[in-house]
This record gives C-alpha cells, structure tokens and sequence, in this order.
C-alpha cells in the first residue's frame, strides 16, 4: 500500500468513526473490568466468571470495529456505511493534524486501556493461584463438603445443606486457618469423586464431610474429618440431638475440628449467635428456594424469611 493509499485508508477509519468507536469501547471496558475485579470476589461467582470476563472484552473488540467499519447510526436508523465520496477523504487528509491526529490517539489509548484491564485482571487472578498450586496446601487448610441428606424421605436438603454452611462460616471467621470458598466446596454436591481428587484441585490439606439425619425433633448429625494426602480419617463423630440445641451441635462440631488440626494457637474456636430454632428451618428453606432463581422460587423463599421474622423478629440473616 503507498503512502497515498494508507493515508486514504486511516482518512476511511476516521470517515466512519472507528476510531471514536475503539476509543469508547477501551473505556468502558477498562471500567467494567475494574468494577469486576473489586465485585466478583464478594459475590461468589464461580472462579471461571473472570475468565468469560476477559475473553468477552478481548473478543468483543474485534467484532465492534467491524460493525464500526460495516455500518453507521442515522436518524432513519442503523444501515450500511456508504461509499465514501473522493472529495470526503481528500478533505479529512488535506485537514491540519490537530484534526487529524487526536481521533486516532483517542483510539490507541481506548485500545491500550483494554489491554491493561485485561493484563491486571489476569495478573490478579491467574498467577496467584498457579503459585499456590505449585506450594502445595498449608497444613491449616480444610474444605466444607455438603452434608449428605440421610433422612429417610430425602426432604431435608435444605437443613444439611444449613449445617455446612454454618460450620464453613464458623471455621472461616479463623484468620489463620484457610478454607475453601463455598463455591468451590459446594460444586462437588453430588458428584462421585474422589476426596483425594477434591483436596488437590481445592488446594486444601483436610476434607470435612459429613451427613444429617433427621426425623420430627430428633436429628443426627455425623461429621468425619480427613487427611487428604492419604485418604485416613483423622476424626469422626456422632451427634444425636433435638434441634432445640442446633447451635451447640454447631459450635461443637467446630471446635473439634479445630482441635484435631492442632491449631490451638487459633485461640478458641467462634460461635453461632443462637436463633429460634423454627426460624432459622424457616430460613435455611427460604435460602434454597431463593438459589432455585425462579419467580415461583422467590415469591415462596419471600413468604417463608416473613414467617421467619415474625417469628424471630430480630434474626437478622433473615433481614439481609
């Protein structure tokens, strides 16, 4: 291409705005990744949503400078770009480079906003969980398991599904002990895998698993800790309680845990703020409903944190 015909071809990018187009386009992007990188980790997405994050933005960019070039916004709507008339391009190449040049400085910087988002984000993410990985786990490093419902209808998801969050919760307020993200442990709710398999791809040296069996007021609840390099229980135990004491069930199965990974310098281990026990049922029903992400789901998940509330009008996870 000559000079001639180069200079007609960044007079032809300018002509139909795609350097105004890559120059926004940077920008925004620049801006919703940042806004990514501060939000998905307090929302618990799953680690793959940064991923389809950075491959949209890299792959979007491409296809709006096509769209830039191929059509244009009119008063009658969008449409094809038109040919260009000769005395159109002559007039943006005779232009003063005051003219000229800033349309494609704007672009370059759009352009090099997005690269940087890209590079931060990937740097934030990437890197640092390759470098764990290669570390291997810490010692004081466990994932929460869904408990298996044993109860004899199979009805009571929801309430083993509450206990294994409550005891990650509680074992997560530790600053010393690392435990994996809810997200992570709970994409393993029932699959057929293996522990040792699990504890490698969480990164974690204990595996804490367990089952709830529960009829009328009575509830059983077994909890089993594992060494994940060689598969051996480190601990189990049985509890046989009413659900008039959940909490204590709760509070004590944590600090066994705490106590069988030798990380007594933690100082003791947290404890649940007591609730009515049909309100916090209530609530751990009304948490499942509303993960189901249907309208139905909701209207349901709503009424029950309501029953909830006028039950325990100050429960404030219901509240939230």
């Amino acid at each position: 291409m000559t000079t001639s015909g180069y200079q007609r071809f960044f007079a032809e990018l300018k002509r139909r705005r795609v350097f105004r187009v890559m120059a926004v386009y940077g920008a925004v992007a620049f801006v919703v990744l940042q806004v990514a990188d501060i939000a998905l980790p307090g929302l618990g997405l799953p680690e793959w949503t940064i991923t389809l994050i950075l491959a949209l933005a890299l792959l979007g960019f491409p296809l709006v400078i096509v769209l830039a070039w191929a059509f244009e916004s009119t008063p009658e709507g969008i449409r094809r770009t038109e040919e260009a008339a000769p005395e159109e391009l002559t007039a943006i190449i005779s232009a003063p480079a005051s003219q000229r040049w800033p349309a494609g400085v704007a672009a370059l910087i759009g352009a090099t906003a997005l690269l940087a988002g890209v590079w931060y984000m990937g740097r934030q993410s990437a890197p640092a969980a390759s470098a764990d990985l290669a570390a291997g786990p810490v010692a004081a490093s466990i994932a929460v398991l869904p408990f298996a419902d044993m109860s004899p209808d199979g009805d009571q998801e929801y309430f083993s599904d509450g206990i294994s969050e409550e005891l990650l919760n509680l074992l997560a307020k530790i600053p010393e002990l690392h435990v994996a993200a809810r997200t992570s442990s709970f994409s393993y709710k029932n699959q057929d895998v293996k522990l040792a398999d699990v504890a490698h791809e969480l990164n974690v040296a204990h595996v804490l698993e367990g089952s709830v069996r529960k009829s009328g007021n009575e509830v059983r609840i077994t909890a089993q800790l594992i060494k994940a390099d060689d598969g051996f229980h480190m601990w189990s135990e049985t509890w046989d309680r009413t659900l008039d004491d959940i909490f204590a069930i709760q509070d004590e199965i944590a600090a066994d845990v705490v106590a069988q990974l030798k990380v007594s310098l933690l100082g003791a281990a947290p404890t649940t703020d007591v609730t009515d026990p049909e309100a916090y049922a209530l609530f751990l029903q009304a948490r499942q409903l509303g993960r189901q992400d249907t309208a139905e789901g909701y209207e349901r998940s709503n009424a029950l944190y309501e029953h909830a509330l006028e039950i325990e009008p100050e429960y404030a996870a219901a509240w939230t």
